[in-house]
């Protein structure tokens, strides 16, 4: 089995966050949903696990960050410019916030960053295939 990861976002509004992240293409999965966590589905080993600040605070003690702080950034690939376009103007009419940071684009890579309604920090970001196998250098991408 492959490995999966969880990545667990304490959140204030859970009805909120999950509509946000099923706009961005994420599916919820009822199995292990119920009014106090949400699991949000993107591919076969990626999950989002949304907790209200209850039930964040049965798993650490320590306390949830401050308003407008970074702890992480969590990177999303996409298949092009296009798709990472589309998506920041569906974060943008969904609660979220685009181009939290300058947009980066070194010609064979894209991203831009958001944030959801929560303010945790998201990537989506494209690069040119041949540059990440190593077929073509970046310089010549």
């Amino acid at each position: 089995m492959s490995r999966m990861i969880f990545v667990n976002f304490p959140v204030s509004d859970l009805p909120k966050a999950m509509k946000f992240y099923e706009a961005i293409g994420f599916t919820n999965n009822p199995q292990f949903t119920d009014d106090s966590a949400a699991a949000m589905v993107l591919t076969d080993v990626i999950h989002v696990m949304l907790l209200t600040h209850d039930r964040w605070q049965s798993f650490t003690t320590r306390p949830l960050p401050a308003a407008g702080s970074s702890e992480v950034m969590v990177c999303i690939s996409c298949d092009g410019r296009d798709e990472i376009n589309q998506m920041l103007d569906t974060v943008a009419a969904n609660g979220g916030t685009s181009d939290i940071n300058p947009v980066q684009d070194h010609g064979f890579m894209f991203s831009r960053s958001f944030t959801d309604p929560d303010g945790h920090v998201w990537e989506a970001m494209w690069m040119d295939a041949a540059v990440a196998t190593g077929e073509t250098q970046a310089s010549a991408a």
